[in-house]
């Protein structure tokens, strides 16, 4: 049949993309289904509201996959080092360098879109994939072995492996029964555009107070994103001040290293919520992404997990392929969900756990985090450790993220 495909992913952002590309011009039939066409890239025009810090890990699966070079012609932004520190406490603060591995940065600020456009223009380029975007879908039907996604124009496209790589309100995941735990965190992040008076940049820094973290990420030149943690009506009031007010905000709350703000570009919000798929996989379907976890965004490794759920499971599937097994089979899918479910629970654990030790004004836990950074700057094996790990090169690591072909 025209529209009968091995592997039917939707969504075709950096997660469904990133799958689709790992598998590119291999035996398999690949349709990718995407709502929204990104706009095309303009070196004129400013930097988007949503950007990502991308790891060395996630760096490796792009370089790999040949899409690299075609965001770095685009737009990005190296940093070098990273420092977090107690507001008020600039004493207790530790700050990790790249030198401290011998690498030359800790990883990049990207825009997403510049991810998207790069993934998809690769996408375009092999023959075994179909890209359906843009397009509405009218509705999921998931069948182990045989799901089917109906277009709002009439197509019907069938897949063997049906993938959710359609974000936290996946219809996906919605369509084949699988269930999610989730909370919010009743926190808010307000996100910033701006351009100060310092030139570029290499540092990305989150100073912590009672009400969440402020933090900045270094954009191409001048530029810079600042993310503001707040409650939500906070949020919302700090959304109806008008620019210079919001301005004169954004320069009283956030540290001095920020320096002088000379224009705000652009602002926004979103909720923060934790959510985690109760299974990753079925016969015939599997989530990644943001569709099988949400993560808070405290360290910015949402897109990092996302990308390495998608290089294992392009792993998993090709293997199982090459050796003439069912790739829609529960017992193949299984072993992409025990490779990422744990490490993803582990990430998320974590962000919590900073989370709650951070956003608060409790006398102990103040002495303790204190004592924590304190002793992470001078513990150099102990810091170089999490370094590593928030580059995503410790553990079990996929090929993609090795720089390795699968």
């Amino acid at each position: 049949m025209k529209n009968s495909f091995d592997l039917l992913i939707v969504g075709g952002g950096m997660v469904g993309a990133t799958i689709a590309a790992a598998l590119g011009n291999s035996d398999l039939k690949i349709a990718v289904i995407e709502q929204h066409s990104p706009d095309s890239f303009n070196s004129e025009s400013e930097h988007d509201l949503r950007v990502s810090a991308l790891s060395i890990a996630s760096e490796n699966i792009l370089t790999t996959l040949g899409v690299w070079d075609g965001i770095a012609s685009r737009r990005v932004c190296p940093y070098r080092r990273m420092k977090v520190w107690e507001v008020d406490e600039q004493r207790a603060s530790t700050e990790f360098n790249s030198d401290h591995i011998g690498s030359d940065h800790l990883g990049f600020i990207v825009e997403n879109r510049i991810i998207q456009l790069a993934l998809l223009e690769k996408l375009k380029s092999f023959d075994n994939i179909e890209l359906f975007c843009p397009v509405d879908t009218e509705s999921i039907d998931y069948s182990p072995g045989c799901s089917m996604v109906r277009l709002a124009d009439g197509r019907e496209i069938i897949g063997k492996v049906l993938v959710a790589a359609d974000g936290g309100m996946s219809r996906v995941r919605a369509a084949a029964g699988i269930g999610v735990h989730s909370w919010d965190y009743d926190q808010h992040a307000l996100v910033a555009s701006v351009i100060t008076d310092y030139p570029q940049q290499d540092i990305t820094w989150q100073q912590f107070t009672s009400t969440g973290p402020l933090a900045f990420l270094p954009l191409s030149g001048s530029r810079a994103s600042l993310v503001w943690y707040n409650k939500p009506a906070e949020v919302k009031r700090l959304l109806q001040l008008n620019d210079e007010q919001f301005l004169e905000q954004l320069q009283r709350t956030f540290p001095a290293c920020l320096g002088v703000i000379d224009q705000l570009l652009d602002r926004g919000a979103f909720p923060l919520r934790r959510q985690h798929a109760q299974q990753y996989v079925k016969e015939g379907v599997a989530l990644a992404g943001d569709s099988a976890h949400m993560i808070n965004p405290l360290a910015g490794q949402g897109v990092n997990i996302g990308l390495l759920d998608a290089a294992v499971l392009a792993e998993t599937l090709l293997n199982a392929h090459r050796a003439g097994e069912d790739i829609s089979s529960y017992e193949i899918l299984k072993q992409y969900e025990q490779q990422r479910r744990s490490h993803n629970l582990l990430m998320m654990q974590l962000m919590d756990s900073f989370y709650r030790i951070f956003s608060n004004d409790l006398l102990p836990l103040k002495l303790l985090r204190n004592i924590g950074l304190g002793a992470a700057e001078r513990l150099s094996p102990a810091r170089n450790k999490v370094m590593r790990y928030a580059m995503g090169l410790e553990g079990k690591l996929p090929a993609l993220a090795k720089g390795e072909k699968i």
